[in-house]
């Protein structure tokens, strides 16, 4: 496969991020589907009548259990969508790319004819397909990482660019969503996505690499000081690390504030709208719109990394390969804690039109969350732990992500949709991030001046 020409590379290159941008992440436009299936009445029975303060009937209704369940059934997806990247990636090192895709396209195709043929009655059947659809997504983008090791040097840049285009795919359920709007059901265009199981399949076989693993990236036994003997290359030594529990915090945290934030969005806009349709639906689509960019946002963070470890490499003396590879990582692990501290401060202020402001921080920061966090991984750890430490990470952070749930119902309920107490402390649990940049500063300087003092 590295020895294959330029133009099948090209090839393999571009479909992979078509495949990406289509359909690897459109879990996270689940505010524009939530919009339709709300329309569509799912769920519509758990909305109860809203009675006025002297306990009359009003004409609007609290449809706050009908919220519950979509944030539950995100909650889920999204869960899902981390958790089994640990066992995919296990799958991914033993059986190799074809078995790996093989599967994400059986559990694709399932949950997009599952969507297809649901209705208002059969509405829980979203808690079965959206888990699917997430996790099928998940393995079309680990299996596509691997594309970066066929462009060297500028392997951080596809690693992002793909994590960009898993990002921006959240844009296709605003396609839904507007093509609804003008007749299209959501029986057809879910049909569609159906069909598309036959290009996958062609990519599988013709494009994809056989047998290959998730990249050749650790530092090797030549890079190491003169003298030094390989050290060992245990799983469980890396896992259990301190470089690998700053990154599981660093990503958990930050991820909690996406997931909640998307997960709860159509109730958001819903009470900052004064329960107005049209204009929530003119800021979901503003949403579901800046979501489409991170294809052209998460790119520019592997350049910085790209680029900064070329630079550092030509100033090293005597520091080993992953140390430079490291320290390159720092500015790019401080500036996606600094986007999402601004992220984070914007979406806790109930003004209605900053939220365009938080739309934007928010594709940024969380194009720069995943690119960066697939990139440092590549860099801080060998290569044939990459699909199990990949996994691992995004799965233990999954269950930290389950806590958007408890905490949904604890504003709706407790604090009465009032999410301000909860929002200063996500905050603070925001500015402890910055302690991972810190850390692996720290460990690149002091071997610097190790070295220098020998």
């Amino acid at each position: 496969m590295p020895g294959q020409g330029l133009p099948l590379r090209v090839a393999t290159l571009l479909t992979g991020l078509l495949e990406c941008l289509g359909f690897a992440g459109v879990l996270f436009g689940w505010a524009s589907l939530v919009f339709v299936f709300k329309t569509e009445h799912y769920f519509e029975e758990l909305c109860e009548p809203d009675a006025g303060p002297m306990g009359n009937v009003t004409g609007s209704a609290d449809c706050k259990a009908q919220d519950e369940r979509f944030s539950l059934i995100f909650t889920l997806g999204s869960f899902m969508n981390n958790f089994m990247t640990f066992p995919a990636g296990f799958i991914f090192d033993r059986f190799k790319t074809t078995v790996a895709r093989l599967i994400a396209i059986f559990l694709y195709t399932s949950a997009t004819l599952t969507i297809a043929f649901s209705s208002a009655g059969s509405a829980p059947l979203l808690f079965l397909a959206m888990p699917m659809l997430t996790v099928g997504g998940i393995l079309f983008l680990i299996t596509n990482l691997q594309v970066g090791n066929l462009f060297g040097k500028h392997r951080s840049t596809i690693i992002t660019l793909y994590n960009g285009a898993f990002d921006s795919s959240s844009a296709v359920f605003l396609v839904i969503k507007l093509l609804y709007e003008r007749g299209v059901s959501l029986r057809a265009s879910f049909i569609f996505l159906s069909v598309c199981s036959a290009w996958h399949v062609g990519r599988t076989f013709l494009l994809m690499p056989r047998g290959l693993r998730s990249g050749d990236h650790g530092p090797e036994p030549s890079a190491l000081e003169p003298g030094k003997q390989p050290e060992p290359r245990s799983f469980w030594r890396y896992v259990l690390s301190q470089r690998f529990a700053c990154h599981l915090v660093w990503l958990s945290v930050i991820q909690l504030w996406h997931y909640l934030f998307i997960g709860t969005l159509n109730s958001l806009l819903t009470n900052l709208a004064g329960g107005d349709r049209a204009l929530v639906s003119t800021y979901t689509n503003a949403f579901a719109i800046t979501q489409f960019f991170g294809v052209l946002c998460a790119p520019w963070n592997g350049l910085l990394m790209d680029r900064l470890k070329q630079k550092y490499q030509k100033e090293a003396k005597g520091s080993s390969a992953m140390k430079v590879a490291l320290s390159s990582a720092v500015p790019s692990l401080a500036l996606t804690s600094l986007l999402c501290l601004g992220f984070a401060l914007c979406a806790s202020v109930p003004i209605l039109p900053l939220q365009y402001v938080t739309f934007i921080l928010q594709v940024i920061s969380r194009s720069f969350l995943y690119g960066g966090n697939a990139a440092f991984l590549t860099l801080a750890f060998p290569s044939e732990h990459f699909g199990k430490l990949f996994g691992l990470v995004m799965a233990l952070s999954a269950i930290v992500s389950l806590l958007q749930f408890p905490i949904f119902t604890f504003i709706k309920g407790p604090l009465q949709n009032d999410p301000l107490y909860v929002n200063v402390l996500l905050v603070l649990a925001t500015v402890l991030t910055f302690v991972h940049p810190f850390t692996v500063y720290w460990e690149c300087r002091q071997e610097r001046s190790s070295l220098a003092a020998a």
